[in-house]
């Protein structure tokens, strides 16, 4: 990623401008005096996700700023070797042990509080913070699970798949699909011997169907994808908001392998039984189980169609959406309008799909700049354009990676 200086320089750069001593920033954010001197000198790596609020309060900045994220870019620029470390890193594989201090144990509360900012990094696209705090959630959680028992231990086996799933998103989306299916496979044995083992497996699979998805291996996602969904089914009557968006979640992963397998008929029905899932469901929910809802359904109705080649369809699909009714991340909302964007330059209406990339930046600013179709339809409006469009068409093509972003004045 682009950024402005590392974590080491920058968290001593600004201690200096605040005329702190290392033991004074220690004191003001409540963490070890050693935890400082360590990260300023390079030798820890990676952070917790807590130890990078409480420096970045102290010091009176952003996280963003303290890591040095300066703007997101493409995935081919995403640094992942830490993660890469984390991933595979554990005492299963001698010489390969986790590479952070061993005396460092953090309690089952703390661990889940991690696991969820973890997710919602995730769900939020901020890249540079979960790439830096990923690492410590999956060596916190991997202490605690070989060091705890019982109860405890099967809490730390929840926490430390949610982690391995979020690994495997992050790996998927810079386009590492081994680390990403590595990290897949072992969120799906943690959670067999977790707290919640059915439903978390359910979960674990829909993300190792995600990676057979992105390798091409699409008759294996769906037939994974569907006994899972099966496995998992809530009964008519049943109402748990979880068991059924994980169902649906399943269903959509189904559904998008047998429409890229050129099986579109298959795909509506798989669609349908989702739809009828969400239809049932008290509203739209994002937890770390699933996003699902009746508006999240809609939506990829939507995406469907205009992946079937029917911008037609797809568009006015999206002018009888349902509004949320509930939380429906900013991401997937804005994946949304790249897909609106798309049809509508299909159809020759080139301004509104210039009105799509533009929400589409607006709700998910850096998320959107990992995405190949917003970048695919920003190119083709830039070669479309029969004279100059002003800065903010500049600007605007600059942030899906076009060209370069032009210098500020």
């Amino acid at each position: 990623m682009r950024a402005g200086g590392s974590l080491a320089e920058n968290l001593a750069r600004f201690r200096k401008a605040r005329d702190m001593s290392q033991y004074e920033l220690a004191h003001a954010a409540g963490v070890g005096v050693d935890t400082v001197a360590r990260i300023e000198q390079g030798i820890r790596q990676t952070s917790r996700p807590a130890t990078l609020r409480k420096l970045a309060a102290a010091l009176g900045v952003t996280v963003e700023r303290l890591l040095g994220q300066v703007s997101a870019g493409q995935p081919t620029e995403i640094d992942v070797g830490t993660l890469r470390q984390a991933i595979t890193a554990g005492e299963h594989v001698p010489g390969l042990e986790d590479f952070a201090e061993p005396h460092e144990l953090i309690r089952l509360d703390e661990l889940n509080r991690a696991a969820h900012w973890a997710w919602r990094a995730y769900v939020d696209g901020r890249h540079a913070e979960l790439l830096h705090g990923l690492p410590a959630v999956l060596i916190d959680a991997r202490r605690l699970v070989r060091t705890a028992t019982g109860a405890e231990q099967a809490g730390a086996q929840r926490a430390l798949s949610t982690a391995y799933r979020l690994g495997a998103g992050m790996a998927g989306r810079a386009g590492f699909d081994d680390l990403a299916w590595t990290s897949a496979e072992r969120a799906l044995d943690a959670a067999r011997q977790s707290d919640a083992p059915d439903l978390e497996t359910a979960i674990s699979l829909r993300y190792l169907a995600w990676t057979l998805v992105r390798q091409g291996r699409l008759d294996d996602a769906e037939r994974v994808a569907v006994t899972a969904a099966e496995q998992v089914q809530p009964p008519m009557l049943d109402r748990d908001p979880a068991r059924a968006g994980v169902f649906g979640n399943l269903l959509f992963n189904a559904a998008s392998a047998a429409l890229s397998a050129g099986r579109p008929d298959r795909a509506e029905d798989l669609l349908a039984e989702a739809q009828a899932a969400a239809m049932r469901s008290r509203g739209d929910s994002a937890t770390e189980a699933a996003i699902f809802g009746p508006r999240v359904a809609a939506l990829q109705q939507v995406d469907h169609a205009a992946r079937a080649g029917d911008p037609e369809t797809a568009l006015r699909l999206a002018e009888a959406m349902p509004p949320a009714q509930g939380e429906v991340p900013a991401f997937w909302e804005a994946g949304h309008r790249l897909r609106l964007a798309a049809a509508s330059f299909e159809l020759r209406s080139y301004e509104r799909a210039l009105g799509y990339l533009v929400e589409a930046k607006d709700l998910a600013p850096d998320w959107v700049r990992y995405q190949p179709l917003g970048k695919a339809t920003m190119q083709r409006l830039v070669d479309r354009a029969p004279r100059r469009r002003g800065a903010e068409f500049a600007h605007l093509a600059a942030h899906f990676g076009v060209v370069d972003m032009p210098p500020q004045p």
